[in-house]
């Protein structure tokens, strides 16, 4: 069993920055594949970013030169720093870790972007 806890979402305005963080309770390195996802009001749960065991990252078009997604190993920590919020980044944002077959989910983080 894999539990990931989610936290840094928050009220933010168009331009502004937050970091979200995932804390796992297993090692990050003996999951697959950490990734970050969000779901706008109405809409279907999307991939935001990626990475992978061997620190393969990959990101979402929208988000490109804008979030980046990290980890520390020694803290079971995996990260997205987002920069240059627009207000369609509003969202809820997910952690999910990839074991074998199974993927875990975070409970979510609310970032919402507004003026």
């Amino acid at each position: 069993q894999v539990q990931l806890v989610e936290s840094g979402g928050g009220l933010v305005q168009p331009g502004g920055s937050l970091r979200l963080s995932c804390a796992a309770s297993v090692s990050i390195f003996s999951i697959n594949v950490m990734d970050w996802y969000h779901q706008g009001p109405g809409k279907e749960r999307e991939l935001v970013a990626e990475i992978t065991r061997a620190e393969y990252t990959n990101y979402a078009d929208s988000v490109k030169g804008r979030f980046t997604i990290s980890r520390d190993i020694a803290k079971n920590m995996v990260y997205l720093q987002m920069n240059s919020l627009k207000p369609e980044d509003t969202a809820v944002y997910y952690c999910g870790g990839t074991m074998g077959t199974r993927t875990y989910w975070g409970q979510g983080t609310q970032v919402i972007v507004s003026s």
